[in-house]
């Protein structure tokens, strides 16, 4: 019975919950225990969703769920489950949904639901106060207002379940068969540059999101305007607080329209995602600023994420010593007593420390001023003085769990980073946590989600498997390795066999043999992180366009129709990437020679284009599509499609071959 329950997660690996393990509310991870614990009492569920890196987490946490006496409520009227967000993503894919549906607002985290002992919600909200303020009811009262109606109105609730579980139905894409056109793609470029700050880039007021999607989006459009939208966005918040200035990285949102204060937690998605925009930036423009920043993003990743075991590690806390923001923010004589006049007079330039300060009206959180001249060599010595400083403070809490599919994320960037910059050292770090991933979670052909201290749990998901089928696609154009390529063509496999509707077309973010739950979500519209049907319908294109497999390109043509409805709505930049690639197959370009000449064309070819480019030296065991005549001297295949050109032995004529059909 529910009244013997006691807290049961000190046995869980996340490190989410485990900071709720000595709680006196008796929580539940989400098992078949709870759950039926709920169902014998005929007990509604309190389920809790949120993560290690949150703020408002925390402040839940200190405020209700350490005081003994709201939780002695919360164990007398619910059975009370807590759940990782980043280890069950497929639960909170369903209950965000279910907030959106129930208040007609977008949700967020602590994600706070009542359920039915069924699963089913029929209440929700976010983060909750002890007391009453900014217009919410006091936790302890909902609590005990939430039980009486549940006691008191069940068949008012039933009948609100029922459409409930009808309305996240009709959430599935439904449009098999569509003709697939250009249209959606011009409206995409159209609303995304109608939605830009002309100024401080980004889309929308503030808060503001990096929206990494939709900026690779317009940096591929090819054309200067939608270009320039993206450069602008990735200058200014190179210039903002939300980039790191000291340590390298960014955080995960500015609360202002400026990029000047951001909500401090760093995540690993959105560093691995952006990145490679910032190396593409200086592919691009050669501007030494965009390859500076990729640097120190690179930087960090290597330095404060990389397990020893090779995996990245999940995120950063926004809070350290019980205040968000304290680790990064500073006094201004602090900096000036950390440096010499000329350093001071320097960072001071950059920084903006000459004005007045700007976090709480009582720190100075750095930023960089854009038109302020300053020596690049005494701001970089003032930068390692203020981060060898900020390492002796009390560092933010690291959730040191591995997820595959941020990893992946991860891994793509670095590994993309690494062909335009010229970097190996980041293309290695990228190979040790795929290594590590290889070793780790994939057990007997199965993908696992998530490991921590040695244990990897749970079975993946969607995006884990389109994720890292795309990052090997990126480790295979830095340097191939035959077995990259045979696990991405098993990776491949699981995904048809595991994910796809073979009826409606699409894929559905939880395997077949998944447990069940109340709805089986289908998404197609980018968040934090891409979509994943986007991102496993452009992988499978391109892995089908290399290998010459119609069954992958099958499958992501299915995709595209089942989503065409959706791609003219806001949000779905990843399947617009696959709809571009439907439309017209890329160009590949496989390199045949000797290793050291292969190399360098592969090298000068990154430098100039961003296309998929494999060099493949002479001695590999290849595949028979990819298995072209060894040669003394490098040559080239230009591929469209099925067909190729003749081999061409000259750099500057594949060049202009290249060029012209980019």
């Amino acid at each position: 019975m529910p009244d013997s329950l006691s807290n049961r997660l000190a046995g869980e690996t996340s490190p989410y919950l485990q900071q709720h393990r000595d709680n006196p509310v008796a929580w539940q991870p989400w098992d078949e225990a709870a759950l039926a614990a709920a169902r014998t009492a005929d007990r509604p569920i309190l389920l809790s969703i949120g993560y290690a890196a949150c703020h408002w987490c925390h402040v839940m946490a200190h405020e209700s769920f350490e005081d003994a006496a709201v939780a002695a409520g919360m164990n007398r009227l619910f059975v009370n489950i807590k759940v990782d967000r980043e280890e069950r993503p497929d639960l909170d894919h369903i209950y965000q949904n279910a907030h959106q549906l129930l208040t007609g607002r977008a949700g967020g985290w602590p994600l706070t639901m009542f359920l039915t002992p069924d699963g089913t919600p029929f209440y929700g909200g976010t983060y909750f106060p002890k007391t009453p303020r900014y217009n919410l009811p006091a936790f302890a009262d909902l609590c005990e207002r939430i039980a009486a109606i549940y006691r008191e109105r069940g068949d008012d609730i039933a009948r609100q379940n029922r459409s409930l579980r009808e309305a996240l139905a009709q959430t599935l894409p439904h449009g098999g068969g569509a003709e697939l056109d250009a249209t959606p793609l011009a409206a995409a470029r159209r609303m995304l540059l109608q939605a830009l700050d002309p100024e401080y880039g980004g889309f929308g007021a503030a808060p503001k999101f990096p929206h990494t999607t939709d900026l690779a989006f317009l940096l591929d459009r090819g054309d200067d305007e939608a270009a320039a939208a993206a450069l602008l966005t990735l200058a200014r918040m190179a210039e903002g607080g939300i980039c790191d200035q000291i340590g390298g990285g960014f955080c995960r949102y500015s609360v202002d329209a400026r990029w000047e204060i951001p909500h401090f937690e760093k995540m690993l998605y959105d560093n691995g995602t952006l990145l490679p925009l910032y190396a593409e930036a200086w592919r691009r423009t050669r501007e030494p600023r965009y390859r500076r920043v990729a640097a120190a993003t690179a930087g960090w990743l290597m330095r404060e994420m990389q397990a020893p075991a090779g995996g990245y590690y999940a995120s950063l806390d926004a809070d350290s010593a019980g205040e968000e923001g304290r680790y990064y923010v500073w006094q201004r004589d602090e900096i000036r007593a950390l440096l010499t006049a000329d350093e001071w007079r320097a960072a001071a330039r950059r920084w903006s420390l000459d004005g007045p300060p700007n976090f709480e009206n009582r720190h100075w959180h750095l930023r960089a001023a854009a038109t302020a001249p300053a020596d690049d060599a005494l701001v970089a010595a003032a930068a390692e003085k203020l981060l060898q400083a900020r390492e002796r403070r009390v560092r933010p809490g690291r959730d040191e769990k591995i997820l595959t599919a941020w990893n992946a994320l991860a891994i793509g960037g670095m590994a993309r980073a690494a062909r335009f910059c010229a970097r190996p050292d980041w293309l290695a770090s990228a190979r040790c946590a795929l290594d590590f991933l290889r070793a780790d979670l994939w057990r007997d052909g199965r993908l696992l989600a998530t490991s921590k201290d040695g244990r990897a749990r749970l079975g993946a998901y969607l995006d884990d498997h389109a994720f890292l089928l795309a990052a090997l696609l990126e480790t295979m154009q830095a340097e191939f390795r035959g077995a990259d390529l045979a696990w991405a063509v098993e990776l491949a496999e699981a995904l048809l066999a595991r994910f796809e509707d073979t009826e409606a077309g699409g894929f559905f973010f939880t395997a077949h043999d998944h447990e069940a739950l109340i709805h089986r979500p289908k998404p197609g519209f980018d968040n934090a992180t891409p979509a994943g049907n986007g991102v496993a319908a452009a992988a499978l294109q391109r892995l089908g366009h290399l290998l010459g497999e119609p069954h992958y390109l099958d499958a992501a043509q299915r995709t595209l129709e089942v989503f065409a409805p959706q791609l003219r709505q806001p949000g779905c930049a990843s399947l617009l990437a696959a709809l571009t690639e439907s439309l017209a197959p890329p160009t590949i370009v496989l390199l045949r020679g000797p290793e050291v000449e292969v190399g360098e064309w592969q090298r000068r070819l990154a430098q100039e284009w961003n296309g998929m480019t494999l060099a493949l030296p002479n001695g590999l065991a290849l595949p028979a599509a990819l298995a072209k005549p060894e040669s003394p001297q490098a040559n080239a295949w230009v591929c469209r499609g099925v067909t190729c050109l003749a081999p061409v032995g000259d750099f500057e004529a594949l060049r202009r071959i290249i060029l012209r059909a980019d």
